[in-house]
Parts: C-alpha cells; sequence; structure tokens
C-alpha cells in the first residue's frame, strides 16, 4: 500500500457500489480491503489488541462473544490467541473480567429492587428487540432479575426485514402481559417496541400501520388491565416514529427531542390531577401509587397530584419511541388510523414528559434513546449517560489519560496490530467516530493501526455513509497513520435478536477478511 493510503474512500467507492445493487448502510453485507493478489488486508490476528468502539450495551454482546468467550459455540471460529480486547463500557456482567475503559455507574435503589425488598412479585415483558431495556436498563444495569421478579422475553421476528412486518411481536407481548395480569402479579412492566424499530426505517406506510398497532393493542391491554383492579400508567421513553420527515422532505429514521405521553387509567375512575415532568418522575409516581416510600436515592417525585391516590396493583406500559408530533401531515401517529389512541388522551388524565437532552442525563438538546429513556425510568432520578461521562472525557483531556486506552496503545507498540471497531456516525447512542479517531491519534509510534467500519443507518441520514467515510479519509491522512480495512451494517454486526448468523459474517470479515472484497 502507498503510504499515505487511509483506506476510506476505497471503502466508499464499495459502499456506492453496494448501493447500486440495492442495499442500505444499516444492512450493508460485509466488505474487506484486500490487495493487488486478492489477500486480505489488517485482519485481526492472535496477539493483536481491540478496542470496540462502541458504548451501549446489548448491541454489542454477540460480536464481544465472539471475540473473547473461549467456550463460545454459536458458530465456528478461529478462536484467537493472547488477544487484547477492551471495550469501552461494561455491555454485560459476563464481560467484567476484561479491560473496561469506562466503568458503568451502577444506578442504586432502582425501583424493581424496591418493589423487590417490599416482597412485591412484579413481571416485566418485552420482545427481544427490547427486551434488554425492561431488564438490565430498567433494573439500573443489573442483569439479573431481583427476587420475586420474573422476565419474559417473546422472540422478535427473524428473516424478514422488520417494516414487512410492522406489528413486530406485540400481539405475542400482549398476550403474555394481559396473562400476567390474570396471574395477579403486584407490579407488571412491558414495552411496545413498535413506534422505535419501526420508526427507524424509511418507509412511511410501515410507520402508519406500526402507529395503528400500537394503538390498538395498549388500548386492548390497558383496558384489560383496569378492569382487573390495575392502575395503568402509559407512557414512552423518546420520540421517534411520530416525525415522518426531515426539514429537507427525506424520510425521518432517527430519534427526536419531542415530549413524551403520560397517561393514568384509575380502575376506581377517581379524579387525578397530574403534572408535567420528566422520565425520572415515573418510579416515584410509581411507589407513590403503590404506598411505598420513596428511596433517598430517588430525587425525582410523583406525577400525581392527588392526595392520597393509591393502589395495591399498578402497570407501566412504555411506548417505544412514541413522542407527541406536529399533528399534521408530518405526523405518523396523527395521519395514522389510532382512535384508540385518540380516545385515551381523551377521556383519561394525562401529562406531558421530557425524555431528551439533560433531563435523561444526555447532552442539552440531544435526541433521547432507549437506553437512558429505561434507565430513567426504572431509576427515579437523572442517570448521566455513557456519552456525556465519555465527552466529558475528551472535554477535560481524561480520555488521553484513560489507563485502559493507553496501556493497549503501549501494549500495541511493543507488538502487534491495533485495531479499532469503529461506528461511522458523529451522534449515536452507540457512539461516534471522534472515538477511534482520538484513539488513532493517541497511539503515535504504533507500526499498524486498522480500523473496521460499523455502519450506522439509523442516526445518520441514508446514503450518508460515503461522504463520512471521505471525511475520516482526510482525517486520518492529517493524523498519518490509521487504514479503514473493511465495513459491515450495523444490523449485522451488531445484531440483539440472537442471529448469530450475522455476527459470523462480521466476525469472519474482521478475521479472515470474507465478504465483497475490494482493491486499494
Amino acid at each position: 500500500m502507498e503510504q499515505n493510503f487511509h483506506g476510506g474512500e476505497a471503502l466508499a467507492k464499495a459502499v456506492e457500489a453496494a448501493y447500486a445493487q440495492g442495499q442500505t448502510d444499516y444492512s450493508l453485507e460485509p466488505m474487506a480491503l484486500v490487495d493487488e493478489n486478492g489477500a486480505p488486508i489488517g485482519k485481526i490476528k492472535d496477539g493483536d489488541k481491540v478496542v470496540f468502539c462502541c458504548r451501549r450495551g446489548e448491541r454489542e454482546i454477540e460480536l464481544t462473544e465472539a471475540f473473547t468467550d473461549p467456550a463460545f459455540n454459536r458458530f465456528d471460529r478461529p478462536q484467537l490467541q493472547d488477544l487484547e480486547f477492551v471495550i469501552m463500557t461494561m455491555y454485560h456482567e459476563k464481560f467484567k473480567h476484561l479491560p473496561i475503559a469506562f466503568a458503568p455507574e451502577r444506578v442504586q435503589k432502582p425501583l424493581a429492587q424496591v418493589l423487590s425488598e417490599a416482597g412485591l412479585r412484579q413481571f416485566h415483558c418485552a420482545e427481544s428487540e427490547k427486551y434488554a431495556h425492561v431488564t438490565f436498563f430498567f433494573n439500573g444495569g443489573c442483569n439479573q432479575p431481583f427476587p420475586g421478579e420474573t422476565d419474559l422475553c417473546v422472540p422478535s421476528p427473524k428473516g424478514i426485514p422488520f417494516d414487512q412486518k410492522p406489528e413486530l411481536s406485540l400481539p405475542q407481548v400482549a398476550e403474555k402481559v394481559q396473562g400476567a395480569v390474570d396471574e395477579g402479579y403486584d407490579f407488571i412492566l412491558t414495552n411496545f417496541a413498535n413506534g422505535d424499530v419501526i420508526g427507524h426505517t424509511s418507509n412511511a406506510e410501515a410507520k402508519l400501520q406500526a402507529a395503528a398497532t400500537v394503538s390498538r393493542y395498549v388500548d386492548q391491554v390497558a383496558h384489560y388491565a383496569k378492569e382487573h383492579g390495575y392502575v395503568v400508567a402509559v407512557t414512552a421513553d423518546h420520540g421517534n416514529i411520530e416525525t415522518l420527515y426531515t426539514k429537507e422532505g427525506k424520510p425521518h429514521v432517527a430519534h427526536t427531542t419531542n415530549l413524551v405521553p403520560f397517561v393514568v387509567l384509575d380502575p376506581k375512575g377517581r379524579d387525578v390531577t397530574l403534572r408535567d415532568g420528566r422520565l425520572g418522575d415515573v418510579a416515584p409516581t410509581v411507589l407513590s401509587v403503590l404506598g411505598l416510600r420513596q428511596p433517598a436515592e430517588m430525587t425525582g417525585r410523583s406525577l400525581i397530584e392527588t392526595e392520597g391516590f393509591t393502589h395495591d396493583k399498578m402497570m407501566l406500559i412504555i411506548l417505544d419511541g412514541w413522542g407527541y408530533g406536529t399533528h399534521d401531515q408530518g405526523d405518523a401517529i396523527y395521519l395514522a388510523e389510532t382512535p384508540a389512541w385518540d380516545k385515551l388522551l381523551g377521556t383519561y388524565p394525562n401529562s406531558r414528559l421530557r425524555a431528551s437532552g439533560e433531563d435523561v442525563g444526555l447532552q442539552g438538546g440531544k435526541p433521547g434513546n432507549s437506553e437512558a429513556g429505561h434507565t430513567n425510568l426504572g431509576a427515579g432520578r437523572v442517570v448521566p449517560q455513557d456519552d456525556v461521562r465519555m465527552d466529558a472525557a475528551i472535554r477535560d483531556g481524561s480520555f488521553r489519560t484513560n489507563p485502559v486506552f493507553l496501556k493497549t496503545i503501549e501494549d500495541a507498540r511493543q507488538g502487534g496490530a491495533l485495531h479499532l471497531l469503529a461506528y461511522l456516525t458523529e451522534k449515536s447512542s452507540h457512539g461516534c467516530i471522534d472515538y477511534p479517531l482520538m484513539l488513532v491519534e493517541m497511539a503515535e509510534g504504533v507500526k499498524e493501526i486498522y480500523l473496521h467500519i460499523i455502519f450506522d443507518g439509523r442516526s445518520t441520514e441514508p446514503g450518508s455513509a460515503p461522504a463520512m467515510l471521505r471525511a475520516l479519509d482526510e482525517k486520518l491522512r492529517k493524523l498519518g497513520r490509521g487504514v479503514v480495512v473493511d465495513g459491515v451494517g450495523r444490523g449485522i454486526a451488531l445484531d440483539r435478536d440472537g442471529n448469530y448468523g450475522k455476527i459470523q459474517k462480521a466476525y469472519e470479515s474482521m478475521v479472515l477478511g470474507k465478504g465483497t472484497q475490494y482493491k486499494a
């Protein structure tokens, strides 16, 4: 390779060729750089150092397993020896033995723990696309259910694009939740995934169908619980599906900063006065309704202003990605057939909650996300998110002095290549291209630095990857080091639904150079 070759332009051209074949950023099949003889360049091998530059958790688990678990058996793979694998945050407790650049801030006394310590039985249910959110994130970073807690995961559809089945597995989720009502759990938590999962696609018709489905099932489940003696609260973790188009008229596929609803149904038909607030006020509200004392760790306050409003059973329904829109032709919830949802808002007391930016521990003005949303909902307070902690580390210089990074870079200087699994976006809850770029800048003296691109396709504009790759290429040129050697879509590399065939594709691209090969 030429000394000034950094690979971004070459991968950009490969991506443009994939676009011509109908592929999209989110689902881009693996592409791997090869030399003039067809030999893969920059593959991960024994003794190398890897930094997984993503920060969230649930989407990073499967690929991390493939690289680090000696007992991994989901697919045949070359098990790399003496591989130093660094994770940015603790994706799961099973990885606590790995070097973790930013150790997690564990939420103390989340709602589920308080309910457990009070001896209440609780039921948490979602389909697999959002299962981690009603368990790990809602429970403050704890992977194990608390005593008295039953968790149930309903598989999301497999083998087809989600926008081809906009109802997802909501009918099955609704059935399981109503079964939990029949069993008399004291607290029931569920997530309806459609607003976020389908909201991330560019299929406007699918979004209308998804909104209609959510309307129908939230009405069905909420009234079933109410009729069986439950106070029901309906809210959302952030906005998404309500906004159909960007200012430029393109499909809107990202989260929003819009307010989200908070609706209360009371089986006794009492007058309920609600106030506006933020997501961190929901857990204190649940405790208030159930007549339990709020722990000192929860700094939010109940959204119910009516004195003495208590009950012995409660359900919390979280509509994922369901915000208040513009109530016009650009609002999917407004355009869709949602008479049941409209009636809920018109019949029952409701207020509006802030679910973005500093109100959920993110940077000011930043759209909310499912992880921040569910963490705040369960914690009963504002919880600083990883992006705030990590971006603050870049600003105050502590990113450069992070001991985990420094050790890994020094180890690479002594031998072995440094590989950065780089998320190609400027703003996402999963990561930012600034992280690998900073590491490249820090890695002076490392002879081999390779970037393995994971394309976003959610927080980025459709079709924007080539321009971003060319910008990355220019930044690497100025730094004088680092080569982009392969790329794969987030929908493949960051699967969270047990589709290990996808993970195999990503792994084999990074390790063996399999996939569509392209030359410099």
